[in-house]
């Protein structure tokens, strides 16, 4: 099976630059994107199967899922943090599928306190569905966990994606038995996910990996790639993905 993660950054104006035809080149048997900023709409994608969670705020954040498997069970948002359409769940045969767009801690750090509760209950979340069967979460995470998930870490340990708290978030994922799957194929820096807009950050490739697919310890056996695919463009986010076998 593979699987695509995406921040679109606007389905709307992506639709405009070929999401479509990426989208078919790459063929995934399911398809997760966020921050949509769209109710749901018709996008010319065949033979999947569309679950879509917007947020109340129109034209902000936003999810949505596309599957050619159907899945048993669909589930929208966690509780306590259900206005901004941030998480859709799939349940499937032999594993949940958690699409997620993590709330960012904003310039000045505004958000960070509500950050630190999200990645708190977000654990908490997927470690009571992993008690039913092995989860596989993806999205845009809104950090970069380590120095070498960056280009330039000095100059923004105290920026929002980047902070202390944030890392500590990502790391109790990792302790509590999740696999970035990214890093079980690829150990290099360089390796990017998101660039700025400014300074011609992408074509110097001074960027951030903020993207990722994390799975249960009990899926490594399963786990046959873990990808970025940086030269897609249209959106200053570009793919990541996984190949699981079962």
């Amino acid at each position: 099976m593979k699987f695509i993660s995406w921040n679109v950054n606007g389905i709307r104006a992506l639709l405009k630059k070929g999401f479509v035809d990426i989208i078919k080149k790459e063929n995934p048997h399911i398809l997760c994107i966020q921050e949509t900023k769209s109710d749901k709409i018709q996008i010319g994608l065949e033979g999947y199967y569309q679950y879509w969670n917007s947020a109340d705020k129109k034209g902000y954040s936003g999810t949505a899922v596309f599957t050619n498997i159907k899945p048993l069970k669909v589930s929208y948002d966690m509780k306590g943090h259900d206005n901004e359409g941030r998480i859709i769940t799939l349940e499937f045969a032999k594993f949940f599928l958690v699409n997620v767009y993590t709330p960012n801690s904003q310039r000045g750090l505004t958000r960070l306190d509500y950050r630190q509760r999200w990645d708190a209950d977000f654990l908490d979340y997927v470690l009571d569905l992993e008690k039913i069967k092995p989860v596989v979460f993806c999205g845009d995470l809104n950090v970069a966990h380590k120095d070498i998930d960056l280009a330039r870490p000095k100059q923004n340990q105290k920026n929002a994606g980047f902070t202390i708290e944030e890392r500590y978030g990502f790391d109790r994922y990792i302790e509590s038995g999740f696999i970035d799957s990214f890093r079980e194929f690829n150990k290099e820096p360089e390796n990017y996910s998101w660039w700025s807009y400014m300074f011609n950050a992408r074509a110097k490739n001074i960027g951030w990996r903020i993207d990722y697919f994390l799975i249960s310890k009990m899926l490594k056996k399963n786990l046959k790639d873990g990808f970025i695919l940086p030269n897609v463009m249209g959106s200053d986010h570009c793919p990541v993905g996984i190949k699981l076998e079962f």
